[in-house]
C-alpha cells in the first residue's frame, strides 16, 4: 500500500499567542480540501491549549516539540505525555537536531522520550541527521545507523503508524541549503533498509519518513516525487501561511 504523506510544520521558539492562533486557524483552512495526506503542526508548549481550540473538528494534526518519559514528577522543565494527551497532542518530535546539538541530548535519553511515547500512545517522530564534518568525513550513513538503532532501541512497534522517522541533515537545517534530490532519497533509502532489519518487513516498508532541511514551495515537489520521501518536516516555512500551504499542496 502507498504511504500516506505527512506535512509537519515545527513552530520551534515563535509565534505569541495571538499569533499561533491566527497561524493555526489559517492552516486548518488551507488544509481543509486535502484528503490524501495528513497536515500536522507542533507549536510552543506554552500555546497547545489555544491552538488545540482553534483546530478542533480540524484534519490538522497537534503535536509536541518534545516529550517526557514519565507520566510525572520532578522533572523540572519537561513536558509529560499524560499533559499532552490532555492538549490532545497525538505526535511528538523526539531527538531534533536542535535537542540534541544545541541541549546535548545523547541518544540514551532519545530512546527514553521515543519508549515513553510508545507506551502512552503518542506517536514520536524520531529525528536523525548528520552535520556537515560527517557528511563530509563519510560518515552519513554510520550516523544515521547510530542514531537509528539507539532510538530505537527496545522499541515494540506493532504498527508503522506508531513511529515516524525524520531524516534532518543538520547542515540543512535553518540554512537555506537543501540536501539535492539525490542525496535525501539516498538516506531515505538508507533508513528504510535499516528499518527492515529492526522490524517485520511488512511494517517496516509503510513506516513513514520525511525530509526535513530547508524545505520550501519550490523544492517540495521533486523532494516528494521521491520513492522513498514520505514528507516533510517544514520548520522557517511553516511559519508563512502562503509558503505552507503550497508545501501541503504538493503536487
Amino acid at each position: 500500500m502507498p504511504r500516506r504523506p505527512l506535512i509537519a510544520g515545527n513552530w520551534k521558539m515563535h509565534t505569541s499567542i495571538a499569533e499561533a492562533k491566527e497561524l493555526a486557524q489559517t492552516i486548518a483552512r488551507a488544509s481543509a480540501d486535502v484528503s490524501d495526506r495528513d497536515v500536522m503542526i507542533a507549536p510552543p508548549f506554552t500555546h497547545l491549549a489555544a491552538v488545540a481550540d482553534v483546530l478542533a473538528g480540524s484534519k490538522v494534526i497537534l503535536a509536541s516539540q518534545n516529550i517526557c518519559w514519565e507520566e510525572k514528577g520532578a522533572f523540572t522543565g519537561e513536558i509529560s505525555p499524560v499533559m499532552l494527551k490532555e492538549f490532545g497532542c497525538s505526535m511528538a518530535l523526539v531527538g531534533h537536531s536542535e535537542r540534541r546539538h544545541v541541549f546535548g541530548e545523547t541518544d540514551s535519553i532519545i530512546n527514553k522520550r521515543i519508549t515513553g511515547a510508545l507506551k502512552f500512545g503518542i506517536t514520536p517522530i524520531l529525528c536523525v541527521g548528520e552535520t556537515i564534518e560527517e557528511r563530509e568525513g563519510g560518515k552519513t550513513f554510520g550516523v544515521l545507523e547510530t542514531q537509528t538503532k539507539k532510538g530505537l532501541l527496545n522499541a515494540e512497534i506493532t504498527n508503522a503508524d506508531r513511529i515516524v522517522v525524520a531524516y534532518e541533515p543538520v547542515w540543512a537545517i535553518g540554512t537555506g541549503k537543501t540536501a539535492t534530490v539525490e542525496q535525501a532519497q539516498e538516506a531515505h533509502a538508507f533508513l528504510r533498509k535499516l528499518l527492515s532489519e529492526l522490524f517485520e518487513k511488512n511494517i517496516a516498508s509503510q513506516i513513514r519518513i520525511l525530509y526535513g532541511g530547508s524545505v520550501n514551495p519550490d523544492n517540495v515537489d521533486v523532494l516528494m516525487n521521491q520513492e522513498d520521501i514520505d514528507g516533510a518536516l517544514v520548520g522557517g516555512a511553516a511559519l508563512k501561511v502562503g509558503s505552507f500551504s503550497r508545501i501541503i499542496h504538493f503536487n
